[in-house]
């Protein structure tokens, strides 16, 4: 895609979030990898407001020194860091959706209760402790809460997903939150069946032909991209 594509469909993804219900005013954030780059919302603009110039540009081995009219959301540290651990992780969606972040303030887990958790590479999404927002420690804790997984849920705060690209991304964000309330709504009639953890690693596997699928635009360019001798294509 064009850098102008991805500030577009940053921008789509950020209004989306709010018109599914995932997230409430300027308080979520997303970001998408360009190249050496992370494109990321900026911070405070109200999504209906947000021009694709205002989406700031960071390089990914910066020092959080950002380029564009407004400056990265506050959040821009995590983001950062996420893309430079997880190589694979071309975008990354942050929300304070209602039931994840119920279950945030409750340090709850999301576990097996459904087979749809296999979206999230294992048999449950994790929940960390609480860390002021903005700050290293929130950033570290996203990391190691991600490991081996999709999603993580902040202590006190809300839900992160990665996926290969936005489209992926915001895919698991709807799943994740659609999987906090039904788990809520089954906890309040009774206990959960947790599923056996071999079952939903059987899931994963087959979850990785699952979800969105690229566009022929997109696997075509990928298919054109040059690579160097033995790499993969």
């Amino acid at each position: 895609m064009q850098e102008i594509e991805v500030r577009r469909a940053i921008i789509k993804h950020a209004r989306a979030m709010n018109a599914l219900g995932i997230n409430q005013g300027t308080s979520g954030n997303l970001s998408a990898r360009r190249g050496d780059s992370m494109l990321i919302t900026p911070s405070g603009v109200a999504y209906d407001r947000l021009t694709s110039a205002m989406i700031a540009s960071m390089k990914l081995n910066g020092d959080g020194a950002w380029s564009g009219p407004s400056k990265p959301s506050s959040e821009w540290r995590f983001h950062l860091d996420i893309m430079n651990a997880r190589p694979e992780a071309g975008a990354i969606v942050h929300t304070h959706a209602n039931y994840c972040t119920a279950l945030s303030m409750l340090r709850q887990p999301l576990r097996a209760t459904h087979y749809m958790i296999a979206a999230f590479g294992g048999p449950d999404v994790r929940c960390t402790n609480y860390a002021p927002f903005g700050t290293q420690d929130l950033s570290d804790l996203a990391v190691e809460g991600l490991r081996d997984r999709f999603a993580v849920i902040l202590g006190s705060h809300g839900m992160i997903t990665i996926g290969r690209d936005l489209d992926e991304a915001m895919w698991r964000a709807v799943e994740l939150e659609t999987l906090a309330k039904q788990s809520w709504l089954a906890m309040s009639i009774g206990t959960p069946v947790i599923l056996p953890d071999d079952e939903i690693m059987r899931t994963v596997e087959r979850f990785r032909t699952y979800g969105p699928k690229e566009s022929e635009d997109k696997a075509g360019a990928r298919a054109r991209k040059p690579t160097r001798r033995g790499e993969p294509t």
